[in-house]
């Protein structure tokens, strides 16, 4: 038979030891709810392109591909999509991202049919094809829309997610393995 005294001490220790797994599971959450509300953000993310802040919502606009046929976002089958707008008269310049684009697209192997590239403006000549490459009519709306204006001397592209969102910017010159390793992390 116990004593008074040490089911007394048993039930405080059981209560004190309650008191210190709640304090440790809300002392976490509040320092991670005043982190978030208070606005901090990590100072490096694992991503290479840079992360647009709001992200351009390019479900509004009345998109068409290059046959005339309208451009529908369809998130039900989970495609991302490069989105790259070619300045008029672009040439050379615009052959070799286009053909970085295509070593891209293949590079990401059995996930390659998720990803779609839109281009829009004119189709380099002698570019490669593939079945990734979406050619589409140049968009002044979507131009509006971009952080960057694209000059043949400066080509910056964009990764927007399949529900229609631009959340990641490539700044002019960026290397393309930087954004091969981005969809590798987004097309598991």
């Amino acid at each position: 038979m116990t004593s008074p005294d040490n089911a007394t001490s048993s039930k405080t220790r059981s209560r004190l030891q309650l008191l210190l797994v709640a304090a440790f599971f809300l002392g976490s959450f509040g320092i991670a709810a005043s982190l978030f509300f208070g606005g901090w953000k990590p100072s490096q993310t694992r991503n290479i392109g840079e992360m647009l802040d709001p992200y351009p919502d390019l479900r509004e606009l009345a998109l068409k591909q290059a046959d005339g046929s309208d451009w529908q976002w369809q998130p039900a089958e989970r495609n991302w999509h490069v989105v790259f707008v070619a300045p008029e008269g672009c040439g050379e310049p615009c052959a070799q991202m286009l053909a970085a684009l295509q070593r891209v697209w293949v590079s990401e192997g059995r996930h390659a049919e998720r990803l779609k590239v839109l281009w829009f403006g004119e189709v380099p000549a002698g570019a490669p094809e593939f079945a990734g490459l979406v050619p589409m009519q140049p968009s002044p709306a979507l131009a509006a829309k971009l952080p960057d204006t694209a000059r043949p001397d400066a080509l910056p592209a964009y990764l927007a997610d399949p529900n229609g969102y631009l959340v990641l910017r490539y700044a002019p010159g960026f290397n393309p393995s930087g954004l091969r390793k981005d969809l590798g992390r987004v097309l598991k």
